[in-house]
């Protein structure tokens, strides 16, 4: 079984046509409250135009909270810093689910 990474990196890598990843991709970054948080780019990919209902879980824990939404062309979640998997995982679950 591959790892929630490898899923991620094999998505990117199904988006790669030599011009795509010129100018979109993904970000893993952090929060200063703290969290983490996953911008990963929609534009010209299949999900482009898949609708994702926003999530929010535990919003409002201070150290379990997690929100995924979509914001126009971007994937973006946010949480607390041990659910970072989790994030990926909600998008992932949503990408596999409209190829």
């Amino acid at each position: 079984m591959r790892s929630t990474l490898q899923r991620l990196s094999a998505w990117y890598s199904q988006q790669c046509n030599g011009d795509w990843e010129h100018g979109f991709g993904f970000k893993i970054s952090t929060l200063d409250n703290p969290g983490v948080a996953v911008d990963i780019d929609l534009r010209d990919t299949p999900l482009e135009t898949v609708p994702f209902a926003e999530r929010k879980d535990d919003y409002e824990s201070t150290d379990r909270w997690m929100l995924c939404r979509r914001n126009l062309d971007t994937f973006e979640g946010r949480g607390a810093p041990d659910r970072l998997e989790d994030i990926i995982e909600e998008f992932l679950r949503w990408a596999e689910s409209h190829r």
